[in-house]
């Protein structure tokens, strides 16, 4: 079941849109139930990003019949993550727009006193998005690495 069509990019960007879906869900939940401005509970993005990112790799080794170049399956989860970044800090940056409560409520939590605007948000959830991401994407291909990356265990 090969699909010679699938590039890392497209499933990247694929199962980034698919991420991002859940991330954005999992915010409104937590909007629903008041909960956007305890910052422990942000930590199940990073969660929601990590599931994203294996399922990516996992689905692109499975198109490519379990013969998938290492890098293109680290750039897969790379993608995933840049995109789903991009995406949910957009998606933030719309939310802050219309609900500008939220941008209050986290900057009354602010512990060194610095003024937290939309803008620095929007990058750091693209940098943490994009860092989370390829932490996860090196974790995720050693388990998911094709058995011609794995080194040659020597009989005797």
């Amino acid at each position: 079941m090969s699909d010679t069509r699938l590039t890392s990019e497209k499933n990247g960007l694929r199962y980034g849109i698919y991420t991002t879906g859940a991330m954005i869900i999992y915010f409104l939940v937590a909007s629903l139930f008041d909960l956007t401005d305890r910052i422990e509970f942000s930590f199940l993005n990073g969660i929601i990003m990590s599931i994203g990112v294996a399922l990516a790799i996992r689905h692109f080794k499975y198109a490519k019949d379990d013969h998938m170049a290492y890098l293109q399956g680290l750039g897969t989860g790379i993608i995933t993550g840049a995109v789903a970044g991009v995406l949910f800090g957009l998606f933030f940056v719309i939310y802050a727009t219309i609900n500008p409560a939220l941008m209050d409520q986290i900057s009354a939590r602010d512990l060194f006193g610095y003024d937290l605007s939309v803008v620095i948000a929007f990058l750091a959830i693209v940098l943490q998005s994009f860092m989370g991401a390829s932490i996860v994407a090196l974790i995720a291909m050693q388990y998911y690495k094709s058995p011609d990356h794995k080194p040659i265990e020597e009989v005797e």
